[in-house]
């Protein structure tokens, strides 16, 4: 039974802002929510919900800020922004419908998969590569697909927004991060205007997580502009292990 006391409040800020910093460098930050939440003994579902309030305010604030130096063009990503929301609202609403059981049991192969990628493969930085596929149809593929899968189960969406935009549109590390940020946004509050009619977020909780979110994303997008991928890379292999380790456990608990 969850009951909000002034210990447990200051567990869930403190949360809120190590997530904040985290999820504006190299994503997961619901890794660090989502079980704060369901330890506090908030319901799963209702957990979830709360994680989407609180996720946005981080999203939000660590793409202005990546906008405000220049690494990403909001006029030019509202488009896919569009889609993303629209697919992550899907995904919510299906959250019930479709049997996810599967991609639960593959998910942890692909987030060891991402991390292996940026801890092994050389030329990784801050420069842009070759562009495999335009940006229409990066939009009309990867975008909807990621939106998707975080709508309807979320861990690792960041991970995912931020492979894709270094493999196939050929962004450097640093550039793949802010370009993702927005993405996250709008998949994020898609899923949350679904789950706020299939559940009950914890409003109170959740906006009080996200100004703290707001504080920890100004951070961690300021280091990210200042450092690049000397911080991203090893922070995005450290959070793709640790939210795939996460969810073996979960299974095997």
């Amino acid at each position: 039974m969850f009951e909000l006391t002034t210990e447990i409040f200051l567990i869930l800020i403190a949360a809120g802002f190590l997530a904040g910093f985290v999820d504006a460098i190299a994503g997961g930050g619901g890794l660090i929510t989502v079980p704060v939440l369901m330890l506090t003994g908030i319901p799963p579902v209702q957990a979830l919900a709360t994680n989407k309030v609180q996720g946005i305010f981080g999203a939000a604030t660590a793409a202005i800020s990546y906008a405000r130096r220049g690494l990403v063009d909001i006029r030019k990503q509202w488009r896919s922004a569009v889609i993303a929301g629209l697919a992550g609202m899907i995904g919510a609403i299906l959250v019930s419908y479709l049997p996810t059981d599967g991609l639960r049991l593959i998910l942890p192969v692909i987030l060891i998969g991402i991390a292996l990628f940026f801890a092994l493969k050389p030329g990784l930085n801050d420069l842009d590569r070759v562009q495999r596929i335009s940006p229409a149809l990066f939009a009309a593929t990867v975008v909807p697909l990621v939106g998707f899968y975080d709508g309807l189960l979320g861990p690792g969406a960041g991970s995912f927004y931020m492979i894709g935009f270094v493999t196939l549109a050929g962004y450097g590390v640093l550039k793949a991060t802010a370009h993702t940020k927005l993405l996250n946004f709008a998949s994020n509050l898609g899923g949350l205007l679904a789950f706020s009619v299939v559940a009950t977020p914890l409003w109170t909780v959740g906006l009080a997580m996200g100004v703290a979110q707001i504080f920890g994303a100004m951070l961690g997008a300021r280091l990210a502009a200042r450092i690049g991928a000397r911080l991203i890379k090893p922070l995005l292999v450290v959070t793709s292990t640790a939210l795939a380790l996460r969810l073996i456990w979960q299974m095997l608990g």
